[in-house]
């Protein structure tokens, strides 16, 4: 390759590569696999290798490609939290070998799992944890100490004995069972879902809410010793076992090997065994188990020489397409599903993959009786990558143009990938609205699961959940599997719905791009279902973090002539429509306030609702527009920001005067 080729392609690399690493980081929605962003990034290595002179001081290969967000407090790391050098074949980890033997070192190798999360630090004092951050670019991250606080996994307090201060890095990681949950939610809302384990675990460490963070299932293992006072110790593997000591859940698989063959073996077991694993991995690592010896080796401006990463090569498997079925959602998203010949994948047996959306399938060509290429995305989610050879004389498949279900036309909305059905009658869509109106965040219908509403729907018994509430002991019985005290049990977890607030029955009705959260906001701020029905478009845009997309959808749900119907048969069932929460005070109105640490009496949650009833803003992090940090026991970063800002610091006496309340004695 030319000098001025290589020079343009170089550049075209780093802007893919960046691009994707704030899709990555950032976003938590990668446009690319892991593997072809290696690819790539080894592209890029290798231009700059022959052509130093195109070596750009920002260039991705020269720094760690996590930037820590805007929307958390920087912490400055004591010990730089660095990335891994990756190989991808056993004869480059025999490189490394030979590059530690060259440095005078005689090495046993550390052999673990390398686990696919967001990787993070944890900082405790006299045994309590005062702060846990991001890894951002290893020198700087963010805080987000609550969130980890929130994972059970993590210990908050450590055992007798804890040294003064300890500081150690981990992994924060979605299981797959939590992942396929948390999927199945978002798909039931018709939300984009997570791509995978990794970026979920990403997306939910950093919210800002930290009980969405609590919610979603994630655990930790940790894999280093970074700092610690009054202890030491001379190899990786005894800082493991202390580690795991101090009651933490450690690298679940570390052993101890004396040559590099006998460390490459451990990674061909590990790599065998990775589809059973219960969490992700995205390779092995190497490293020295000498503390001492790493010190000798030291590191470059971005990776350590005592370690490196072996990638495993992605499985793909090719097998014939014999079928393309649609499916129908709750707000009529048809969706394609490939259903091919079983193949086995990372552990288990696939044989159907969702193609999601017309121009997926357009993009690759896609023909019934096809060759196709099928991997799993993160070890987990089954996709088809494309097409490897057609079947003689087929046609391309091309998306109906009539419903599925109910056989009316279907429409390309404008700015939509996706193909809709808009019969508000349409069958499918009534069997998803059912299951999303009994799910536990919307109004909690015990007993109502998809297999029921599979069979309320199919025998006629309902067609929109306004049914529900007519349903009999006599036809309950007629379901399979119902006995006289399952149906009653049924029943009376439909009449306790009547009791819901009003968030949930909105959040219920399935309304097009309306959370749980703006369901909320828009019950609160309304106080009716007859005020929110028959609010304009501005009003509803103006309330602080819905906007225009979604204010348009309330309105334009609530102006059909089957919505109005719906609702007058849920208010004649007795279905609460009136918002049962506290009026809003005003003592706090225009305020936000930070609350940090354990107060005596008051939850961290219960102290942001005391705020939010009293019209002011219960923020996660500390800035210059911060009014007040309401500090308990151990407050930690925040609490430190807060003095360094000359923000006002109150305790929780302070804060019920600031509301005119008496607290608690």
């Amino acid at each position: 390759m030319e000098l001025e080729q290589a020079q343009s392609r170089a550049k075209e690399l780093r802007a893919i590569i960046e691009r994707n690493n704030r899709l990555y980081y950032m976003e938590n929605a990668p446009e690319l696999e892991d593997f072809e962003y290696d690819a790539l990034t080894r592209e890029l290595k290798a231009i700059e290798a022959e052509y130093p002179q195109l070596v750009t001081p920002d260039s991705p290969t020269q720094h760690v490609n996590e930037a820590a967000s805007s929307k958390f407090s920087k912490v400055a790391h004591a010990v730089k939290m660095e990335s891994l050098q990756d190989a991808f074949s056993f004869d480059e980890l025999r490189e490394f070998d030979a590059r530690v033997r060259e440095a005078g070192v005689r090495p046993q190798y550390v052999v673990e799992e390398k686990i696919d999360g967001l990787s993070v630090s944890l900082e405790y004092e006299n045994g309590r944890l005062v702060r846990g951050s991001t890894r951002g670019d290893g020198r700087v991250g963010e805080d987000v100490t609550e969130n980890l606080a929130a994972i059970r996994a993590i210990p908050q307090t450590l055992p007798a004995g804890a040294p003064e201060f300890l500081e150690v890095r981990g992994e924060v990681y979605m299981p797959h069972k939590a992942f396929l949950a948390l999927k199945a939610e978002q798909e039931l809302q018709e939300k984009t879902p997570f791509k995978n384990p990794r970026n979920a675990a990403a997306g939910s460490l950093r919210q800002k809410d930290a009980r969405i963070t609590a919610a979603r299932g994630l655990s930790i293992f940790v894999f280093n010793l970074q700092q610690v006072r009054g202890r030491s110790f001379s190899r990786h593997s005894e800082t493991l076992d202390f580690i795991k000591s101090m009651g933490f859940p450690v690298s679940p698989r570390y052993r101890v090997f004396d040559s590099i063959e006998e460390a490459l073996q451990e990674i061909e077991a590990i790599g065998q065994k990775r589809g059973a694993l219960e969490y992700d991995i995205d390779g092995a690592v190497i490293k020295v188990d000498d503390l001492a010896a790493r010190e000798t080796l030291g590191s470059t401006n971005k990776f350590p020489r005592w370690a490196i990463a072996y990638k495993y090569p992605p499985e793909v498997k090719q097998t014939v397409l014999r079928e393309v079925e649609v499916s129908v959602g709750r707000t009529g998203v048809l969706t394609p599903t490939a259903v091919f010949d079983p193949v086995f994948l990372a552990g288990t047996s696939v044989s159907r993959a969702s193609l999601h959306n017309e121009d997926i399938i357009r993009g690759m060509d896609l023909r019934i009786g096809d060759t196709i290429r099928v991997r799993k995305a993160g070890d987990i989610i089954p996709e088809v990558i494309g097409v490897a050879a057609h079947a003689e004389n087929a046609q391309p498949y091309r998306m109906p143009e009539t419903c599925p279900s109910c056989g009316a036309p279907v429409v390309h909305l404008q700015e939509e990938a996706a193909l809709r059905c808009v019969n508000p009658e349409c069958p499918a869509q009534s069997l998803r609205n059912l299951i999303h109106f009994a799910s536990r965040n919307a109004m909690a219908i015990d007993g109502l699961g998809e297999a029921v509403a599979v069979q309320l729907t199919e025998r006629g018994l309902v067609h929109t959940v306004a049914d529900l509430y007519t349903l009999t002991m006599e036809q309950l019985l007629q379901l399979d599997k119902f006995k006289e005290k399952s149906a009653q049990n049924l029943l009376e977890a439909i009449e306790r719905s009547k009791e819901n607030n009003l968030d949930k029955l909105v959040f219920g009705l399935g309304i097009r791009n309306i959370g749980d959260k703006a369901a909320a906001q828009l019950a609160e701020h309304f106080g009716t279902m007859e005020a929110l029905a028959h609010a304009g478009e501005e009003e509803i845009a103006a309330i602080d973090g819905i906007g225009a997309v979604m204010a348009q959808s309330v309105t334009e749900f609530f102006a059909k002539e089957g919505t109005r119907d719906l609702l007058r048969r849920l208010r004649e069932a007795g279905v609460n429509e009136q918002w049962r929460g506290e009026k809003k005070g005003t003592a706090l109105a225009g305020l936000t306030l930070v609350v940090t640490g354990t107060l005596p009496h008051l939850s961290r949650q219960q102290a942001e609702a005391l705020i939010t009833h009293n019209g002011g803003k219960a923020s996660g992090s500390v800035s210059k527009k911060t009014a007040y940090v309401v500090a308990g026991e151990a407050a930690g970063s925040k609490l430190t920001k807060a003095q360094a800002l000359g923000v006002p610091v109150i305790d929780e006496a302070g804060l019920y005067a600031l509301v005119g309340e008496q607290p608690p004695v």
